[in-house]
C-alpha cells in the first residue's frame, strides 16, 4: 500500500481536493491529514462546538465525494458532535469508494487545552482494510500510550495511522516514540502532523512512517509536505516471522 501524509497548518478543508487529486497523482492509496484538519485545533472551545458535526454530517459527505473523485481513502481529523451532545476530537476513516470506513475517537485528551474542548473517547478501537492492509487509528496523545498501539497490535492491525498536532518542545515523540512503537509491536506506524503556528503552538511537523522493524521508512521536515511511502506486506511478514515481542508476551506480569 501506498500512502501519502499530508503535513499542513491552519484550516485546511478548502485544499483537501487539491491534495488527494495530488496524493492519488503520486500513486497513493490513501491519504492520510493531521489532527483536526476540518477546523484547525487550537481554535478554542467555542469555535470547535461551532464546526462540530456528526460523523456522517454535511463534511462528511464532502470528504466522500472528494475521496471518489480522486480514487483514494482520506483519513481526516475533525469535531465530532456525538449523539449525547458533547464534542470529541475524533478522526474519519473513507474509502476510495467515498464509503465510510470507520470513526475513531480521542480517548486521552492532551492538558488543559484538549480538556476545555472535548470529551474523552470510550472502548471502541475499530479496524479496517486499506490497501489490503488492516488499519487502526489513535489520535496524537493516544499513540504515547504503548498499551493502545498493543491493542491493535493484538486485534490484527497491520498499520496503525496517527493524525496529530505535535507542538515543540516534544520532538522526541515524532523522532523516537513513534519508530519504537512500531518495533515493539510488529507494524507500520503512520504520524500526520501540523505545521507552522496556530494561536499559541507552534507545531514540530517531522510527520513521519515508521516500519514494523522500527526504521524510519520515511520523515518529512518541519514544514509543508506530502510524505509519500510504500508500506510493503513482504517486508511486515518478513519481520513478523523472525519477531518475538508478542509471541513472547507474559501479562500476567503487567498488572500491578
Amino acid at each position: 500500500m501506498r500512502i501519502a501524509l499530508w503535513q499542513t497548518g491552519g484550516f485546511a478543508f478548502d485544499r483537501l481536493e487539491t491534495a488527494a487529486r495530488d496524493a492519488a497523482g503520486q500513486g497513493a492509496d490513501l491519504l492520510v491529514g493531521p489532527e483536526m484538519l476540518l477546523s484547525g485545533y487550537d481554535i478554542g472551545a467555542e469555535a470547535v462546538r461551532a464546526a462540530a458535526e456528526p460523523p456522517d454530517g454535511p463534511s462528511a459527505a464532502r470528504v466522500a465525494v472528494i475521496a471518489a473523485a480522486a480514487g483514494i481513502a482520506v483519513l481526516y481529523g475533525y469535531p465530532e458532535l456525538g449523539a449525547d451532545g458533547a464534542v470529541y476530537n475524533a478522526a474519519r476513516l473513507i474509502g476510495r469508494d467515498g464509503r465510510p470506513l470507520l470513526n475513531q475517537r480521542k480517548t486521552h485528551l492532551y492538558g488543559a487545552l484538549d480538556r476545555a474542548m472535548f470529551a474523552a473517547g470510550g472502548d471502541d478501537f475499530p479496524l479496517a482494510k486499506v490497501g489490503g492492509l488492516r488499519c487502526g487509528v489513535l489520535i496524537c496523545y493516544d499513540v504515547e500510550f504503548p498499551e493502545l498501539v498493543r491493542r491493535h497490535a493484538l486485534a490484527g492491525a497491520d498499520a496503525v495511522l496517527v493524525p496529530t498536532a505535535l507542538m515543540e518542545p516534544y520532538d522526541v515523540v515524532a523522532t523516537t516514540i513513534i519508530p519504537a512503537r512500531a518495533f515493539e509491536n510488529g507494524l507500520f506506524v503512520a504520524y500526520a502532523n501540523r505545521c507552522g503556528r496556530e494561536g499559541d503552538l507552534v507545531y514540530c511537523g517531522l510527520s513521519a512512517v515508521a516500519g514494523p522493524d522500527g526504521t524510519v521508512v520515511a520523515r518529512a521536515g518541519r514544514g509543508e509536505a506530502m510524505l509519500i511511502a510504500d508500506l510493503d506486506p513482504e517486508r511486515l511478514s518478513a519481520v513478523r516471522a523472525a519477531g518475538t515481542h508478542l509471541a513472547d508476551r507474559r501479562p500476567e506480569l503487567y498488572r500491578p
